[in-house]
């Protein structure tokens, strides 16, 4: 038997075929709608899935205004930052994040669910999230997918 007829393939840079998917964020629920995007974004769900490559596809979120939270969460869940001064510490809850810019709940959440290292912080850069039904990337011509029929 030829034990070379049967190597695992990895994928790389160039054998990664990356698509443009949209995503209607309208009526989703927060979390799950970050977990299944950000399974999308690392490639998790390619039977050619390699951890240390970047294969997963682009994602474009629209509507990101009307996300949900389920519970008390828009006025329980906290984001910490800090100013790097002593006494620095800041927080704001769900609904106040949300005022400032409804992409960046979504955004915040997606990071927060990639890798922590550099890989994370280029495959962050395949997301767009978008407030209203209008997004910038027509020309891509991004194919339509639906959260709710994945697994």
């Amino acid at each position: 038997m030829n034990t070379l007829s049967y190597k695992t393939i990895s994928a790389n840079k160039a054998t990664a075929d990356k698509k443009w998917l949209l995503v209607d964020a309208e009526g989703q629920t927060l979390g799950r709608l970050a977990s299944k995007v950000a399974t999308l974004l690392r490639g998790k769900h390619k039977p050619n899935y390699t951890p240390h490559v970047d294969c997963g596809d682009n994602v474009v979120i629209i509507n990101a205004e009307k996300i949900n939270l389920t519970g008390n969460k828009w006025e329980a869940k906290k984001y910490i930052r800090h100013t790097g001064y002593p006494g620095g510490q800041r927080e704001l809850n769900a609904r106040e994040l949300f005022a400032k810019g409804p992409a960046r709940l979504i955004e915040k959440s997606v990071k927060g669910m990639l890798p922590k290292n550099r890989l994370g912080a280029e495959l962050f850069r395949n997301l767009k999230v978008y407030a209203g039904a209008e997004h910038k990337q027509e020309a891509q011509q991004p194919t339509v997918i639906n959260l709710n029929e994945l697994k």
